[in-house]
């Protein structure tokens, strides 16, 4: 698939339901956003970069810490739910900004600290896309990554891969921790801190999110059923199909 015909799929994938993934209860809540509001704390004065912004979620957690966010994504119809929660919710340091995680079009050195949620999954070219953090990212600057995360080991990881590709044919790959650290590195960024959790997905808003068809919804309960009993303790899956994914809260910096 080239980068082209990706980035379509993603935002066909992703446009029609913007609005679910506004009241999405695993996209509006959790863990990760407490700490990244912890973290942005002390950024008062900085410019944020929300890098796939989707339903603005991250976004709207960074403006109430810090001076401004530019809430980024592919979607258009994503950006119009950002703008107009985003009023509601009386957040007048947010802008909108359509284009590619690959692509930024923005200056060298615009940005304190570039953050993205649930997004790099989705990218074509996370090495690329780092490399443009990096470089729109001020000297010092600060990048937060959250995601889930890839179990590492052989069996488990395609499994993940599997399910999450079934559900989402937008969906190129979950990563490791490791693959992370070798990413970031890769793309002239020292890693700072990782942090992993753990987060239930439940099965019938999971697959409803993305509109999944029938047919791939049966198939994924298949595969799940065919799971062995290493993977389905793993993964805590149960018998409706709701299981529990790793995730990773992973801080890196541009050098001083």
């Amino acid at each position: 698939m080239t980068t082209q015909s990706h980035h379509d799929n993603v935002e066909k994938q992703f446009g029609s339901q913007a609005k679910a993934y506004l009241t999405s209860t695993v996209h509006a809540s959790g863990r990760d956003l407490q700490r990244l509001a912890e973290r942005l704390a002390g950024f008062p004065d900085a410019s944020v970069l929300d890098l796939g912004c989707g339903a603005g979620h991250a976004s709207f957690v960074a403006a109430q810490q810090v001076a401004h966010v530019t809430a980024y994504d592919l979607s258009s119809q994503m950006l119009e739910v950002v703008t107009a929660a985003a009023s509601e919710k009386g957040l007048g340091n947010i802008a909108t900004r359509q284009g590619y995680a690959e692509s930024l079009p923005f200056t060298d050195h615009s940005f304190d600290i570039v953050i993205s949620r649930y997004s790099a999954h989705h990218w074509h070219d996370v090495g690329q896309a780092l490399r443009e953090v990096k470089r729109v990212l001020k000297p010092g600057g600060v990048v937060i990554i959250m995601d889930i995360m890839s179990p590492g080991h052989p069996v488990r990881d395609i499994w993940l891969q599997t399910v999450e590709a079934l559900r989402d044919t937008s969906h190129v790959r979950n990563y490791s921790s490791g693959e992370w650290l070798s990413m970031f590195t890769d793309a002239g960024l020292i890693t700072r801190a990782l942090q992993t959790d753990r987060l239930t997905l439940e099965f019938s808003s999971w697959i409803a999110r993305m509109r999944t068809p029938e047919a791939l919804s049966q198939a994924i309960r298949l595969y799940q059923d065919s799971a062995s009993a290493e993977v389905k303790a793993y993964f805590e899956l149960q018998e409706e199909g709701s299981f529990t994914s790793d995730t990773l809260f992973a801080e890196a910096r541009k050098a001083g």
